[in-house]
């Protein structure tokens, strides 16, 4: 049990696609075809044949959504993301 002193570590659950596709409303064939295009990250092994995503990164790609960035601006970001996972 944890005690009031002691600090917790920042959780980044990974989603599975289905969670993904209810996260930013595109279809399966929509977020591939968004991976092909640079425009969303790619799905990170999680054993077997099964892939996920890290949840910081459906987040931040939906945010700058949100906020307008362009298309170029999704790709730079999505290159960071990806970068980021082995830093």
């Amino acid at each position: 049990m944890a005690t009031q002193n002691q600090v917790l570590p920042v959780l980044n659950p990974l989603y599975r696609r289905p969670i993904v596709e209810q996260a930013t409303g595109d279809s399966r064939s929509t977020i591939y075809r968004k991976i092909k295009q640079g425009l969303f990250t790619k799905p990170v092994p999680i054993g077997g044949d099964r892939v996920a995503w890290p949840a910081n990164e459906v987040i931040a790609i939906n945010q700058a959504r949100i906020a307008g960035k362009s298309d170029e601006e999704i790709k730079q970001l999505v290159a960071e993301l990806e970068t980021a996972r082995v830093a």
